[in-house]
């Protein structure tokens, strides 16, 4: 292991692999963080656009990663295995200081085992989700990950019993889940009414979640407009996908929403609800004190293999933090058009229920720590690496 002093004058040579826009983010976020420690850091590794602009050598573009699903990862079997093998040997090529794994627990803790025996330390960011899948799989984990970064607190109980080093930081969200543009300005540019009820739809990131999830919300919306007919409603589109894709579901609608791109936090805030594909964005809204139905739908194999392994009755991150459903989920066969409405309005027209829920989702914000977690993430992966 280097010294600090001698830190300032070598290069740290990092691979980082993070395989979703979510990771890459985050990812982006922590490269920042430690660039700012020491800036002679060399990165390289799988991830995208926001880890590149932090200066990461991207070998490996996950865009074309963004599958979901236990048999729809199957279908791209070929390509992880190649972009495995590639980056497995450049364990022995270029002899990263360490390797950050971000998120992506079912390509990163198998390249984990990799690194391990070729004895590269091996650190990991946003935990494995133990606790859904089962703890038992701590054990692999403590066998490949010398060190362990969890972003809830729960999180760093379940580990340090286990005996794993690990460290809390708190949610790197509470840094950057807040909107650049007021709201007047949002309402302005997406030309809504100002005493409107407003409802915006989060389908999801991959062009396989929009299918699945943006058809039924749209049929939700016919039916929430026909007993609130000033119900106006905005989708959070992602730029990067092909935008035919969302033209050709909202085509068969008679429900016309507005669109905004690649703000989603604009768009939560305007929102008086959202309808949510579960996921991180869940945590999104809860920061930002959105009522919100959860939603999701995947292929029916993945589906009932999920519903097999999964433990937890739960799958809304907002409802796992609190340790109690605190809003609606809607999953798989439930999310119907008629269920996700009659959820949606029976929050709109129940003052007394959004006060409830806005009053729990404060204090799940309050268990996601402060802000600064990339910072501290940071600062962790130094002191392991004793070079601070």
């Amino acid at each position: 292991m280097r010294s600090a002093r001698e830190n300032k004058v070598k290069k740290l040579r990092l691979m980082i692999l993070a395989g979703e826009t979510s990771g890459d983010l985050q990812a982006a976020n922590l490269l920042k963080s430690l660039k700012s420690i020491n800036p002679s850091i060399e990165a390289f590794g799988m991830g995208g656009k926001k880890m590149s602009s932090e200066g990461a050598e991207i070998l490996y573009d996950i865009t074309d990663l963004a599958v979901v699903g236990f048999f729809e990862v199957l279908k791209h079997f070929g390509t992880f295995k190649k972009i495995f093998e590639k980056l497995s040997g450049l364990l022995e090529t270029r002899r990263p200081d360490a390797v950050i794994l971000v998120d992506y627990p079912g390509f990163n803790l198998r390249f984990a085992k990799t690194a391990k025996e070729k004895n590269i330390p091996v650190i990991y960011y946003i935990s494995p989700q133990i606790w859904a899948w089962g703890e038992n799989r701590i054990h692999e984990i403590k066998k490949c990950v010398d060190k362990i970064i969890v972003i809830f607190g729960f999180e760093e109980t379940i580990y340090k019993e286990a005996g794993v080093k690990v460290s809390f930081v708190g949610h790197p969200f509470l840094d950057i889940v807040k909107p650049e543009w007021k709201k007047e300005e949002t309402i302005k540019t997406v030309h809504l009414k100002h005493d409107s009820i407003k409802i915006a739809l989060m389908p999801g990131s991959r062009k396989k979640e929009i299918e699945k999830h943006l058809p039924s919300m749209l049929a939700s919306c016919e039916i929430i407009k026909n007993k609130i007919p000033s119900a106006e409603f905005v989708i959070s589109r992602i730029k990067e996908l092909d935008q035919g894709l969302y033209n050709k579901i909202v085509k068969r609608s008679t429900v016309k929403p507005h669109f905004l791109d690649n703000k989603p936090y604009e768009v939560m805030d305007i929102a008086d609800l959202v309808i949510v594909s579960s996921g991180s964005a869940t945590l999104e809204a809860a920061i930002m004190e959105k009522p919100m139905v959860i939603i999701y739908k995947t292929s029916f194999l993945t589906w009932l293999l999920a519903k097999n392994l999964i433990k937890i009755p739960d799958i809304g991150l907002v409802n796992i933090v609190a340790g109690q459903r605190i809003v609606p989920e809607l999953v798989q066969f439930n999310a119907t058009p008629e269920n996700i409405a009659k959820e949606s309005l029976d929050i709109l027209t129940d003052h007394k229920k959004i006060h409830e829920i806005k009053e729990n989702l404060r204090k799940v914000k309050s268990k996601l720590g402060e802000i600064g977690a990339s910072s501290r993430a940071a600062r962790a992966i130094y002191k392991f690496l004793n070079l601070s």
